[in-house]
């Protein structure tokens, strides 16, 4: 790798603003409900009950693997680097982890695939990947 390029991106996490399991699954949909919880990236992934067929398509129009967490199934490291900034979508790069989307980025998507797939082509771009 030479000063220029970027470093490798070996996956790409998108983090839920939501804990996963029964609890945290019933905990998301109460809040969501009493208007008291919010999460853009669930409004891109998901339907009502199962995640889009659109998103499961949009997943392979990358070359690193979009992978999709809930805060409490992320690793170690990448809990630490997102702790109260989800959700996001974030690189796991040979070097670290880098902040692709933010919540604000996820929100301009405005619950559309469409627009998440641009939203990170087009960040992935400006930090020097394709």
């Amino acid at each position: 790798m030479t000063d220029t390029e970027s470093p490798k991106i070996q996956a790409l996490y998108g983090v839920y603003n939501a804990n996963g399991g029964l609890f945290g699954e019933l905990a998301y949909i109460t809040g969501k409900v009493l208007g008291t919880t919010h999460c853009a990236l669930c409004d891109i992934t998901h339907g009502l009950v199962k995640e889009k067929a659109s998103f499961t398509a949009c997943r392979a129009d990358f070359s690193a693997p979009l992978k999709t967490v809930h805060i409490n199934e992320q690793p170690h490291g990448l809990a630490k680097f997102t702790a109260g900034r989800t959700p996001c979508v974030v690189a796991d790069t040979q070097t670290g982890f880098v902040m692709i989307l933010d919540a604000r980025a996820l929100e301009a998507c405005e619950k559309s695939v469409d627009g998440f797939s641009r939203a990170l082509t087009d960040a992935l771009a400006e930090n020097g990947w394709n």
